[in-house]
């Protein structure tokens, strides 16, 4: 992967920055917690799933996770659905380490060298194609966002 390729990821990551932003705007920790009538997880959860997503990225870039293993746990992938605040991470508090995990982000893709994104990760992937993926797989929650918002009753369009 050459270094274009890092900016790349760097531009798209701070366009996912902006419409995450614009998604939770307006929302309160208790619209976050708004269960969906169909099967899934309300907005605290995708969100907190995002932001635990983008430990395995500050991970891959040596950057620190702004919250610990033990907060992040709650969101992993097939954990329990988050249905009341007793069982969640406050909604502002998620938006303060989406915050801090964007800063680390983009510093961690300023740095890291062509070198690096071409270095493989395992058998069949080089980091720079781990971190394309868990780009897309974040594109996959964005999306969700969307829905999740106007449980609210924002009924406005965002994306």
């Amino acid at each position: 992967m050459t270094k274009a390729q890092a900016e790349t990821l760097a531009q798209y990551y701070g366009i996912i920055y902006n419409v995450v932003k614009r998604q939770l705007d307006g929302l309160t920790n208790e619209d976050s917690l708004i269960q969906p009538p169909f099967r899934g997880n309300c907005l605290n959860w995708v969100f907190g799933h995002i932001v635990f997503s983008r430990n395995s990225v500050l991970t891959l870039l040596e950057e620190d996770s702004p919250w610990s293993e033990a907060e992040s746990a709650r969101y992993i992938r097939n954990s329990e659905p988050v249905t009341s605040a007793e069982n969640a991470i406050p909604f502002d508090q998620l938006q303060d380490y989406f915050e801090a995990s964007h800063t680390r982000l983009m510093a961690g893709l300023q740095r890291i060298s062509p070198e690096r994104m071409a270095t493989a990760i395992d058998d069949e992937t080089t980091l720079g194609e781990q971190l394309t993926f868990l780009q897309w797989h974040e594109t996959y929650h964005l999306g969700q966002l969307e829905q999740l918002r106007q449980l609210s009753g924002k009924n406005d369009k965002v994306i």
